[in-house]
């Protein structure tokens, strides 16, 4: 992946995407699969918002089925399963436990008929991935970590797992390799009009300050919380999701749980070796640009954690990582954002712009594919989409066990750890060898960059190289989650930022830049 403003100059497109979250990178990936000339920018880095804050989960939404949205748990569910045969190295099975108590809000038969339903709803699928029933005593063999005290039952459902960064960067890959013009740090100023219809932009490189007119037949509009500042005739309502990371209480299954206080469902789910926590659901009215974890945030799910815990009694000296985002959804007038419709809408405004507003992490490329339509209907152009089924960028063009078999014995050869090299594959999948490589020319990158987790170095310097970080924190965040998952000293945040410098030629003004504002913003809760 490289990154090249120039290519922007006097450059005419058919369609310029504006933000590189997920629906962004699926929009820039499927137009360019058809052949059109793209250009995708985001004023910040890609998935720097809600698409690397999400719940890291790709599913059909078992909770819409109480409000009976059954038309977006059966396109969900459909993704879900799609995803899995085409991305085997981005997305994963994850079982889900749930445990029914005594006073829980749901009972098992209302349970085990949501649960067949939701079966139901997927389609075809092997027995494997089917829900399950099991008694108190073996659900509480399952999950040792919960408090069996009260345990009437307990079910075990599927559904799947992501990297949510590396889901997107990937896409911008595909697309870039496509075709496309893709520009993190690069900010739209200004919309160009002509007659009342938008005929482009002036973009800005935030690295360089250069400016360019990019002539664009059409504007897709992906900002997520920032579409407003791009239109005003958009309108959506905001809530903040929070999750936290903490020590390891699971093994490869996840649990589905309820809320005491209110009713709402909240995930625990094991990822990279640790626990995640979350997510809130609650309006947000204040500064998109500074969106926090509160101390109220924490309370709530520190709390609800440990009413079903056993032997656990998390505080938050106990957090290791934390980090929040925004959900763009539909107006409405509920009082509650959990019971707001995460369906998706597209808003062609009256001089052409087009909106994206809400949906979900797991069905955006579908709803991607309704804007290209809706794009080459406007432009006459008669291209089909071809996302549905086609595998990802970086799956390896071979059988996906015995390649995992393959590059894990390489692995092993090479010194890297089991657990390393499981996640080394997951994160690079066909690019592994690559990653391989740097380990044969230097040994001493087969070493973990931190002893507690599952990431060696020739990974860091890899993405470093060849993944279009920017900032310290486009390395250390999204192309590696070590500032969600490590508790980094600042020496240890001086040691990388040394690394990223050497590799990206960062004078040592430039370094100790990046290293301040990583460490205020990271270090400095």
């Amino acid at each position: 992946m490289h990154r090249d403003f120039s290519q922007l100059k006097d450059r005419n497109v058919d369609v310029l995407v504006c933000g590189g979250g997920v629906y962004g990178a699926w929009t820039a990936y499927d137009a360019a699969l058809r052949g059109l000339k793209v250009a995708i920018v985001d004023q910040g880095d890609w998935a720097c918002a809600t698409s690397s804050a999400s719940s890291k989960l790709i599913h059909g939404g078992l909770r819409y089925l109480e409000s009976l949205d059954f038309k977006l748990v059966r396109k969900t569910l459909a993704e879900r399963q799609m995803l899995l045969k085409t991305a085997p190295h981005r997305v994963w099975p994850l079982r889900f436990g749930i445990p029914v108590y005594k006073h829980s809000r749901i009972g098992s038969l209302q349970l085990k008929i949501g649960l067949l339903l939701y079966d139901l709803l997927a389609g075809t699928m092997p027995k494997t991935q089917t829900y399950q029933y099991h008694s108190p005593a073996e659900f509480a063999e399952r999950f040792p970590c919960l408090e069996a005290t009260g345990l009437a039952a307990g079910f075990t459902y599927f559904d799947a797992q992501t990297d949510d960064a590396r889901y997107v960067l990937e896409l911008i890959a595909g697309a870039q390799d496509s075709g496309a013009i893709c520009l993190n740090y690069c900010r739209v100023n200004r919309f160009l009009e002509n007659d009342g219809r938008l005929c482009g932009a002036v973009c800005q490189d935030q690295a360089t300050g250069e400016t360019a007119d990019v002539g664009a037949a059409r504007i897709v509009n992906t900002a997520g919380q920032w579409s407003a500042r791009l239109h005003d005739n958009n309108r959506y309502r905001l809530s903040k999701g929070v999750h936290l990371v903490l020590p390891k209480v699971l093994e490869n299954e996840a649990l589905l749980l309820t809320a005491q206080t209110d009713g709402r469902v909240f995930f625990m789910m094991p990822w990279y070796g640790l626990t995640l926590l979350g997510t809130t659901d609650t309006d947000y009215s204040g500064d998109i640009e500074h969106v926090r974890v509160e101390a109220e945030d924490i309370r709530y799910l520190l709390s609800e954690a440990n009413r079903v815990l056993r032997n656990t009694n998390w505080t938050e000296n106990d957090i290791i990582g934390r980090y929040a985002g925004l959900r763009v959804l539909k107006p409405s007038d509920d009082p509650s954002p959990s019971a707001v419709s995460r369906d998706w809408t597209l808003k062609i405004a009256p001089d052409g712009l087009l909106s994206s507003i809400g949906g979900k992490l797991t069905s955006a490329r579908e709803d991607a594919e309704h804007i290209v339509d809706a794009v080459c209907e406007q432009l006459g152009i008669g291209a089909a989409g071809q996302t549905f089924g086609k595998p990802f960028p970086w799956r390896p063009d071979t059988d996906y066990a015995p390649w995992c078999a393959d590059a894990s014995h390489k692995a092993t050869h090479l010194g890297i750890d089991n657990l390393s090299a499981h996640w080394l594959l997951r994160r690079h999948g066909s690019r592994t060898p690559a990653v391989f490589e740097l380990c044969e020319q230097e040994p001493e990158l087969a070493r973990r960059i931190t002893p507690t987790l599952p990431f060696i170095m020739a990974d860091l310097i890899f993405c470093a190289q060849h993944e279009m970080v920017v900032h310290l924190e486009d390395l250390l965040r999204r192309r590696l989650p070590l500032l969600i998952l490590a508790k980094l000293t600042p020496a240890e945040l001086q040691r990388l930022a040394s690394i990223a410098a050497e590799v990206l030629g960062w004078d040592q003004d430039t370094m100790h830049h990046q290293l301040d504002t990583c460490t205020e913003k990271w270090l400095l809760h």
